[in-house]
């Protein structure tokens, strides 16, 4: 690890390219932190009895990427131990196995961190704009998140 001046940062990208659990984890390691936690969300082969190939995903990016940002001032009231946040998410298609969204945040004890780390996953599936487009064997279908506040507030 290079030495850096170890003030709170937030790592936000947003990328058509194959995401690395270890550069997200390797952002967020600080010297005063005795817990990183990481959530890695993946493309299952599966859902509902039907074959999944790959998915897809689309997003606003410059909004995206403000919501993100505001999920990050949230996560820093609510829990201000929190060092480093890194929210990386995948544009485009996502094959099976892949990574779609890799979250990691660093604290100096691990509660906070875990916390932090599914606040963030929630937040983000209810509120930044990435559409996901499932690709079965012979159809497709755009899934919308059953905790995004748009979609509810319709029904």
């Amino acid at each position: 690890m290079v030495e850096r001046e170890d003030v709170p940062k937030d790592f936000i990208k947003l990328k058509s390219e194959k995401l690395s659990v270890d550069e997200v984890s390797e952002l967020v390691i600080s010297p005063c932190c005795g817990a990183v936690s990481l959530f890695i969300g993946t493309t299952r082969n599966n859902f509902e009895g039907k074959k999944v190939i790959r998915l897809e995903y689309e997003a606003y990016a410059s909004m995206a990427e403000m919501e993100i940002k505001k999920i990050c001032r949230d996560v820093r009231q609510r829990w201000p131990s929190v060092k480093h946040i890194a929210m990386h998410h995948r544009l485009g298609v996502v094959p099976v196995t892949e990574a779609s969204v890799i979250i990691a945040i660093s604290s100096p004890h691990r509660a906070e961190s875990l916390e932090a780390v599914t606040h963030c996953i929630n937040t983000l599936k209810a509120f930044v704009p990435i559409w996901k487009k499932e690709i079965y064997e012979d159809e497709y279908s755009w899934k919308e998140n059953k905790e995004c506040f748009w979609t509810n507030s319709e029904k």
